[in-house]
Parts: C-alpha cells; structure tokens; sequence
C-alpha cells in the first residue's frame, strides 16, 4: 500500500513538474525579424520564460492552425486584415483580454483601428504590433519623382520587373487601374469582374517580369545586382537598399502605398496566454520596440519608440514618406471568407499563362 502510494505521489509530483515546464514556454508563429535574438534572450533573462520561434506568413499561419483547430502555438502575428474571415470560417483564435495589455504603451490611433478591424461578435482578436506598407522599389538615378505600380508593365523596365504572385499585386494594379477594390470586398460579382481586368493586364505584360520574388531578401539581391531596375515591394527592403546604395529606395505610388498591420492574436488552443501576454508588453516597450525595428526595417504600433531608432532608417523613411504620402495609404480592411479563393484562382491562372 506504502509502495502505491509513493508511485502515485511520484506520477503526480511528474505531472506537475511537466506541468510547470510547459508553462513556462512561449511558443511564437511570427514573421522573420520580429522576435530577433537579443529581444528574446533579454526576454527570458527577465522573465525565466523560453521562447520558441516559428517563422511563418499569412497564408502558413492559417493553414497551420487550421490543421490543428488552433493548437500548437501560443501567440501567432496574422495581419489584421486576415483575422476576421480566418474566425469566422475555422475558429482558430481566442479573444483577447484586453485589461492584460498595456494601452499606455500603443499608438493610440493604431490601436483602436485595430481592435475596429479585428472584432467579431464585440469580441476583440487583435491588437497591433507593426506595420509597413507595399508599393515600389525603384533605382532613382533619373530625375523622375512620380511613379504608378503599372510602370512595372511599361516597355522601359521590360525584362527587369519583380513583384510577388501574391493577393497585394492583384489589389496595386486594381487601384492603378482606377478600380477600389477594397469598397468591392462583400459585392463578389463586382470584385470577380475587377479581377479579370487586373489578370487580362497582367497576362499582358508577361515578358516584364524578370522573377516571381517570394523572400525580401531574394529581391533585395535582384535590386542589388541590377537585374530588377522597378518591383513592387515592402518598404523596408526599399529602406535598406537606399541606405546601402544611395541610389534605390521605396517610393509610394500614386494611387498610394498599400498598408498593412501585423497584429497579436491568440490562437484557440494557445495553452500559455499569460506567457503570451508578458510578450506583448515586453515588445511594446520602447527601447525593445526600436530593436525590433532594427531588425525587421518596419516601424511598430509603440508609442515613443521612434526616438531610440537609428537615423539611417529614419532618415529614409522621411525621404520616402510626406504627410501627402501618408494620408494617401491604403490601409487593408478585414478580408470577407472565399475571397482568397477567387484570388487564388487569378493567380495560378496568370502563373500558367504563356
């Protein structure tokens, strides 16, 4: 009897043990140079907590926890645009307890945007982290100032064109083409005929494109090299390239910069939400907040971070960025369910085009 009950007591104390050690782990799904090393490790010194990183995009994120109905992962970075339909179809965030989070430390405006375009129900599932926007990347050796993303079908830059296959070129060349359509989102008669106005164009215009980029660093090197003279990109490879070569930087268009916001969210089977909690706050510190932006070349949603920035970068993001500019960003709104099956279907028709 003496013998049952240690062996029970010892399967108990083991499963607390297991217990404590699992939750004391942060298992992160992020982008590339959100959590970078120094962040993490000053992270777990102050906190005794690991930090366990996946990198990942929007599209892996959802079909990641789509696969496990939100299992796996503590806290996950979707873009704020791709949370509500994501919810609403598979269920795989948890709403976030705001009094957890600390306020103080956002950007007020991006915070409340945020927290409007990531609800469901009244449920809040987001809260901002950082942001950018997309638009061109150009060599700026002639004296030309103005540029629109249907440049990158214009006969000067034949054979030395890069942009991603993605959702974003389908929407830069709708706005280009004098369409919005964001007002299109939930009139999908509408958004279908926009689509193949921007698929005959870019079928069309073919020959332009150099490569299909799929990794900022892969155009970072084409830009580089010379091989891309014009591509559509984010604006921190842009920021980078201009403080390395003085003569490429990321310029807004005219129908201007398309952008967008990397959030927080929870997802449904998360099992350390305090863990990821302490996160949050931990990254919104300024001084913290400024090494992230070191380190993935986008500004974050933290308020007075901008101050312990390096003035290389902000300087080219002043160079690049008026209040013109700014006020004429795109900012992408939530996107409806079985949108990017319509848009899937452009893409790999215009992949498979001759």
């Amino acid at each position: 009897m003496k013998n049952k009950l240690t062996g029970a007591l010892i399967c108990v104390g083991l499963a607390a043990f297991s217990f404590s050690s699992q939750a004391e782990e942060l298992r992160l799904l992020t982008w590339g140079g959100y959590a970078p090393q120094p962040v993490i490790d000053q992270f777990e010194k102050e906190t005794g907590i690991e930090v366990k990183v996946t990198l990942s995009n929007n599209e892996d994120m959802i079909s990641k926890l789509r696969a496990t109905r939100g299992a796996g992962f503590d806290l996950a970075q979707p873009s704020q645009d791709r949370i509500i339909g994501a919810q609403k179809e598979f269920r795989i965030y948890k709403p976030l307890e705001i009094s957890k989070i600390d306020e103080s430390q956002y950007v007020a405006s991006m915070l409340e945007s945020t927290k409007g375009s990531t609800s469901v129900n009244g449920k809040i599932y987001g809260v901002p982290h950082v942001w950018g926007t997309s638009g061109l990347i150009a060599h700026t050796d002639n004296a030309r100032q103005s540029y629109r993303f249907s440049d990158l079908c214009s006969d000067q830059y034949k054979g030395k064109v890069s942009y991603r296959l993605k959702r974003p070129t389908l929407i830069a060349f709708a706005f280009d083409m004098g369409e919005d359509p964001f007002a299109a989102y939930n009139d999908p008669v509408k958004y279908q005929q926009i689509l193949q106005k921007v698929e005959q164009k870019l079928i069309a215009c073919k020959d332009n494109v150099k490569a299909y980029w799929s990794g900022g660093d892969a155009l970072i090197n084409l830009l580089r090299s010379g091989e891309v003279t014009l591509a559509m990109g984010w604006d921190a490879g842009g920021w980078k390239l201009s403080q390395e070569t003085g003569n490429i930087n990321f310029i807004p268009p005219a129908t201007g910069a398309l952008g967008w916001i990397d959030t927080f969210a929870l997802p449904a089977k998360g099992k350390n939400d305090e863990a990821a909690y302490k996160w949050i706050n931990f990254v919104n510190r300024p001084e913290i907040a400024a090494m992230i932006t070191a380190s993935a070349g986008q500004f974050t949603a933290s308020a007075g971070a901008a101050s312990f920035v390096e003035d290389g970068l902000s300087n080219s993001y002043k160079a690049s960025f008026d209040q013109a500019a700014l006020d004429n960003i795109k900012w992408y709104p939530p996107v409806p369910a079985g949108l990017e099956t319509m848009e899937g279907k452009v893409l790999d028709r215009i992949k498979a085009a001759h």
